[in-house]
């Protein structure tokens, strides 16, 4: 994400004084409801959603985890690298290629 986005977040946190509520729990708690409802996007058709409704429930899943990266000072590149690499450990090319069978199922 872009710094001058990042930096939107967090003033308009910071002009409400809402990082108060921000507790590590609370924020989960909202990313889990934000994915809800983006998940609610997509009920009743696989095909046929509303993409600004998606648009606007993804914002707010990707807000709220910037909140958290924020409150633990978390760098959100440094992270999602880990995981990657994690992940290509997990889930080599040669085995993974076109499976959707977990890692231990390879």
């Amino acid at each position: 994400m872009k710094q001058e986005t990042i930096d939107r977040i967090r003033k308009f946190t910071e002009d409400r004084d809402w990082d108060q509520f921000h507790t590590p729990a609370n924020l989960a708690k909202s990313i889990s409801i934000e994915a809800g409802e983006l998940l609610e996007c997509f009920q009743w058709s696989d095909t046929d959603f509303d993409v600004d409704h998606v648009r606007e429930e993804l914002a707010d899943v990707i807000v709220y985890c910037q909140n958290m990266l924020d409150k633990l000072d978390l760098d959100a590149d440094e992270i999602v690298n880990a995981k990657m690499d994690r992940n290509e450990e997990k889930y080599p090319v040669e085995k993974a290629r076109g499976n959707a069978a977990k890692y231990d199922q390879l």
